[in-house]
């Protein structure tokens, strides 16, 4: 049963990504194809960090520690999106350019938030594996706490690009802020010594 549900996971994960990747080669993608694409890819890139991190707290409150086995997994999904949002920049808005990167990251402070995001996301996705877990152990569940850093820097990064404090950008950022306070919360009313750590 457990394979099941993760097998469906994995394919509802990649629905947002078939539908770009089918709306891109229909010519569906509206206007300005690569605004579109930087922008469905940043949402989900979000959206699958939101998820990650809504975990822990729905494991806790529910007592339904199954939901443990699927967090990975989300995770990975969250770099994955992040990963075409970061290729959709450099090839479709830099073409490659690495001058015109670093320029974007000194002079505008929303990429400046996007690639601090990013590379917090690089290092939990290099060490999501069985191996890493256990060449790190305690240090790993110390390293993976840099998911929250890039869920805050993604939520300034959306809020800053669209320079519209209302909508969607506002909520997103509320639920990661509440679930940055909530894991706060819970350790400071909880305080324990790191336990050993178990790849999910």
């Amino acid at each position: 049963m457990s394979k099941l549900v993760k097998l469906l996971v994995f394919t509802l994960a990649l629905v947002p990504a078939s539908l770009l990747a089918r709306a891109l080669y229909s010519g569906n993608l509206g206007v300005n194809p690569a605004e579109t694409l930087q922008l469905e890819t940043g949402i989900w890139t979000l959206r699958f960090l939101i998820v990650t991190l809504a975990v822990t707290p729905m494991r806790r409150v529910t007592g339904w520690n199954r939901l443990i086995q699927y967090r990975r997994m989300l995770g990975l999904f969250a770099f994955f999106y992040g990963a075409l949002h970061f290729a959709s920049y450099v090839v479709l808005d830099q073409y490659f350019s690495l001058e015109g990167m670093l320029a974007d990251v000194t002079k505008r402070p929303f990429i400046t938030a996007g690639f601090v995001a990013f590379a917090s996301m690089l290092p939990l996705a290099v060490t999501s594996t069985r191996g890493w877990i256990r060449r790190l152990g305690r240090r790993w569940q110390l390293l993976h706490r840099l998911v929250y850093v890039a869920a805050a820097a993604g939520a300034v990064h959306y809020l800053w690009k669209v320079k519209v404090m209302a909508g969607s950008p506002v909520y997103y950022a509320a639920i990661v802020g509440f679930l940055l306070a909530f894991r706060i919360v819970w350790s400071l009313r909880t305080p324990r010594p790191l336990s050993s750590v178990r790849p999910s």
